[in-house]
């Protein structure tokens, strides 16, 4: 059964209102806000052990039609993939050990191997994704336990790309990433949705992240921002649906309380609103690939 989510996971609040209800492929999918700090985040939802089995075998089948990978799919992959590589490459010199969370089919991985030179390791929780990583001559592995206990050395490069919002404890697991994964001074690079620009609301995305809420969440769990930024690649010439932030562990730590969010309704609104006229205006620009 779903559980609803009582305090804030961003600033420990239990205070929060209504923000969104729908139906995403057959399931009620409740969004609620913080009203102390905005976080947007879905209550009720899965359980752990709930979702721990969505990704193991439900999610591929439920946004790809297929457990398999299909080839949309690795399309999709490969243009985003690109898109990391190239806001990332001016930026991060040399990389000697890769870790990409929620590797899929390890596209992302081969990416920056082949200009890096890297060793690269994946964490894939869907079995067939994983198989086929596997096959590519990748180590992967299922979660991220999995690969402590095989007792890899840390990263000087994650990436995360369209996973902090499945994560149940973005800021417990960003943290613990550059505790005890990432080296001192390596790089993170993320990539979530955008809440003012992107549908957002899926039964698979606990958390809808603004620019500033993210922001936070990366302030709050050690990191330095070095580079940041809205876009639509590879989906839209034009729309906004995408941050993309490149990170380092910061020199101190940021014991400041969160910096709310304010009128993130309007601001939803508005952007929906935007994106609604924009596609009327310039179709052919609005959307190049659907998700």
């Amino acid at each position: 059964m779903p559980e609803d989510v009582l305090i804030c996971p961003l600033c420990g609040s239990g205070r929060s209102q209504f923000f969104d209800r729908r139906e995403f492929r057959g399931q009620v999918v409740t969004n609620r806000l913080c009203q102390e700090c905005g976080l947007v985040y879905q209550s009720p939802r899965m359980t752990e052990a709930e979702s721990a089995a969505f990704y193991a075998e439900e999610y591929r089948l439920l946004y790809e039609g297929s457990s398999d990978p299909t080839a949309r799919n690795v399309t999709v992959q490969r243009a985003r993939a690109e898109s990391l590589f190239t806001f990332a490459r001016p930026v991060v010199e040399k990389v000697a050990r890769h870790l990409d969370i929620g590797c899929s089919l390890g596209i992302l991985l081969q990416r920056f191997t082949e200009t890096y030179h890297c060793q690269p390791a994946g964490i894939e929780p869907g079995g067939a994704h994983r198989t086929h990583a596997r096959k590519e001559g990748l180590a992967v592995y299922a979660a991220l336990e999995e690969l402590e206990k095989a007792g890899e050395a840390r990263f000087d490069l994650v990436t995360m790309s369209h996973v902090l919002e499945h994560l149940a404890d973005p800021v417990g697991y960003l943290s613990h990433l550059r505790e005890s994964i990432l080296a001192p001074d390596g790089w993170l690079l993320l990539e979530v949705p955008n809440l003012y620009a992107h549908d957002s609301f899926e039964v698979a995305h606990l958390y809808a992240f603004s620019p500033h809420i993210l922001r936070e969440v990366l302030c709050r769990s050690g990191f330095e921002i070095i580079k940041f930024e809205k876009h639509g690649r590879p989906n839209s010439a034009i729309f906004p649906l995408f941050l993309t932030a490149l990170c380092r562990p910061a020199v101190q730590l940021d014991l400041q309380p969160v910096r709310p969010e304010r009128g993130a309704a309007l601001k939803r609104c508005i952007g929906m609103f935007r994106r609604r006229i924009l596609a009327r205006i310039f179709p052919q620009r609005a959307w190049l690939v659907r998700e």
